[in-house]
């Protein structure tokens, strides 16, 4: 059994009494407690604890990494080290029932078989590759969380009767260790990713009721969106490394993979366009406005489940969902643009700095309209990517045929900012100038009649079209759709000096494609264009102290941006 653990410190007690009440035999069981990097009492802990005379029968090799190297690594390097029949992951926060590995094991003897002979293998009964259980939450964070568990369990169980489970959770499975292939290190569902490996040979992963396994610890709110939002990003990841298991000679496996795995990708995009599908139709066709109040009610209840958890605790459930849906959107969508780019999201991740200033300068955002700002950004993102998706195609053609270079253009921007933490984020936008305009000059800002600007470039920025691309920044939540310019780093340093107040614009407020500042003046051409930007930035900010100022200040924004689209008044 291989145990991945980081700054584990609350729960590898428990685990390792979990350990020594497993019924099987101490000689055919070695536990392996991989530490990797720990910055808490996670080994001290452990050594403590292993101190005690039960643990004396027991084989637990401690392996303790001072670098954090991330859990793939360790489960590469530690699979490649040992020597065994069968390999259990299980996760430190959760805990196995007694007799889970004895099942596992019972379950790969009765269905021995040659390795070599399962992937040419035409019978019905193929032989078992992988085990895993229930998922259990002790704690669960609310009543929607609970009941989306339950039902995938359920679900997993009807999978595993139809042939292949699809995955199976990193609380706990296990494998044969011969069927074990290393992974890429940036794969993120490393537990669907391993046990799909192994069914794409030819064996079954099956879900047996009797195994529990059951999760300690409580996921708090900004645990379970970077979670989801992982996750998601992770299972488009795996539609295209396992993409050979939608072929049709792999059966119910690829019908499971297609209707369950690959349609969740695109669920929260097929969402979006069947709300602004019924919404177009509704005018013309009774059976589309029907179709229109009902998503309209339905999101609607689920949204205030969100809000209002103790009003509406009967729909939390759909709340839940819902919110899956939009974590699901940013995390696939993020992952794909970035794969685009060539880039993945880990090497994109912000980086942090602190400063001397006092927190208490800090704008403090309403709650209520910061939420209702982030879904009006996701909102307005992705309809605007559905309405201009025909436009974007020939944007890029346009940007090709004329100069070298990529059609995208990226750069390094100083996003939502603390007192004491400044976030870099990487913004994207149709190139508009030459293939390396500061490869000579270094950071420099446009001026007006710039020779670096193509001609393609001229009429993107006077219409503010090279802009679109940033639309996906808002749905990763970089960005927002109203909100100050993020500045970039190259400049930081010299405005902060130059201009009072210009870090505290993106205290506590979100940089924006657009913003007050941009529609009443064009792209930054000296330190004084800056300076008067840096007045309506605050202005903005003071509108965020309630729903209703912010929203009227946000549409009103977006209007001014299309009359300055419309009429090619950019630079």
């Amino acid at each position: 059994m291989i145990i991945p653990a980081f700054n584990e410190e609350k729960a590898i007690r428990d685990k390792l009494y979990n350990c020594i009440s497993l019924d099987y035999p101490e000689k055919l069981l070695d536990i392996y407690i991989v530490l990797d990097g720990c910055t808490d009492n996670t080994l001290a802990i452990i050594e403590e604890t292993l101190k005690d005379s039960i643990f004396n029968t027991l084989n637990i090799q401690l392996i303790n990494h001072s670098e954090n190297c991330g859990k793939i690594a360790r489960i590469n390097e530690t699979v490649k080290k040992i020597q065994a029949d069968l390999i259990a992951f299980s996760d430190v926060s959760a805990l196995i029932s007694c007799d889970a590995l004895h099942i596992c094991a019972r379950h790969f003897t009765l269905s021995k078989v040659d390795s070599s002979d399962a992937a040419a293998s035409n019978t019905t009964e193929k032989p078992v590759g992988v085990v895993t259980g229930f998922y259990h939450l002790l704690n669960p964070a609310n009543s929607g969380e609970n009941t989306y568990w339950q039902h995938q369990c359920k679900q997993q169980l009807a999978e595993s009767a139809m042939g292949a489970v699809q995955g199976a959770h990193g609380a706990f499975y296990m494998i044969r260790a011969d069927l074990f292939k290393p992974l890429a290190y940036d794969t993120i569902n490393d537990d669907f990713i391993i046990p799909m490996q192994i069914v794409g040979l030819g064996y079954q992963a099956i879900m047996e009721p009797n195994i529990n396994a059951l999760e300690l610890e409580k996921t708090s709110h900004n645990q379970e969106a970077s979670r989801r939002v992982r996750i998601a990003a992770g299972n488009i990841q795996q539609l295209f490394r396992l993409r050979n298991l939608l072929n049709p000679k792999y059966r119910n496996v690829a019908f499971m993979f297609a209707s369950g795995k690959t349609l969740r990708v695109f669920m929260p995009h097929l969402m979006i366009i069947a709300f602004l599908g019924s919404a177009l139709l509704a005018p013309i066709s009774f059976i589309f406005n029907l179709f229109l109040n009902c998503q309209i009610f339905a999101y609607s209840l689920g949204i205030l489940s969100i809000l209002l958890p103790r009003h509406f605790n009967s729909f939390m459930p759909l709340g839940y969902l819902i919110k899956g849906h939009y974590y699901s959107c940013i995390g696939s969508t993020g992952y794909l643009f970035d794969s685009m780019l060539g880039r993945h999201r880990q090497s994109i991740n912000h980086k942090t700095y602190t400063s001397n200033k006092k927190n208490n300068d800090c704008i403090s955002l309403d709650p209520t309209t910061a939420k209702a700002k982030r879904v009006f950004d996701l909102v307005i993102a992705s309809a605007a990517l559905i309405i201009l998706s025909p436009l974007l195609p020939v944007i890029a053609l346009a940007i090709k045929l004329e100069s070298k270079g990529p059609i995208l253009f990226s750069q390094v921007r100083i996003g939502l900012s603390t007192p004491t933490k400044m976030q870099f984020f990487t913004m994207y936008k149709f190139r508009s100038m030459v293939q390396d305009a500061e490869k000579s000059t270094g950071a420099t800002l446009a001026t007006k009649n710039d020779a670096r600007i193509t001609a393609m470039g001229r009429f993107l920025r006077k219409t503010r079209l090279d802009e679109l691309p940033q639309l996906f920044n808002v749905i990763r939540g970089d960005m927002s759709i109203v909100g100050p310019r993020p500045e970039r780093p190259d400049f930081y340093g010299k405005l902060e000096k130059a201009i009072p107040f210009f870090s505290e614009r993106t205290f506590g407020v979100m940089p924006g494609i657009t913003g007050l500042a941009q529609v009443h003046q064009g792209y930054d051409t000296c330190i004084e264009d800056v300076r008067s930007k840096v007045g309506y930035d605050h202005g903005y900010a003071l509108a965020l102290h309630s729903v209703k100022t912010w929203l009227r200040m946000d549409l009103w924004i977006m209007f001014k941006t299309i009359e300055v689209m419309i009429m090619g008044r950019g630079q």
